[in-house]
């Protein structure tokens, strides 16, 4: 029988300013460790601690813009774009345009503040 999922669970986030994290599927709403689902509403000018995850991160943007920077150089995604990050590479999230950005991420295996691993500096 499929599980419904009523609500989603409201995650704590890292960065400059409050962030949204609307987990309708992973460790703290379902239980689930091998994927994490949740919708990401962030505000103009917030950015995220850079991270080194344990988990392949995929994500699409719903509205508005979503720019990652790597240790190899800068993508904006734009809404109705995606982007797919891998595992063990170092990345930086930030929503620097009016309006924020609001983003589906699916983490493989789920995200936890344990696999992230955020720089030192950051927490």
């Amino acid at each position: 029988m499929p599980s419904l999922i009523l609500l989603p669970s409201i995650v704590k986030a890292a960065g400059n300013k409050p962030k949204v994290i609307e987990e309708f599927i992973g460790r703290v709403c379902s239980g689930t460790s091998n994927v994490s689902i949740a919708r990401m509403k962030s505000p103009c000018g917030w950015i995220e601690p850079g991270q080194t995850p344990e988990f392949d991160e995929y994500t699409v943007v719903l509205h508005g813009l979503l720019r990652v920077i790597t240790k190899s150089g800068t993508i904006d995604i734009a809404s109705g774009q995606a982007c797919i990050a891998n595992r063990g590479e170092w990345i930086q999230y930030s929503t620097p345009e009016t309006g924020g950005a609001e983003y589906i991420s699916v983490c493989i295996p789920a995200f936890s503040p344990e696999n992230v691993h955020r720089d030192a500096d950051s927490r």
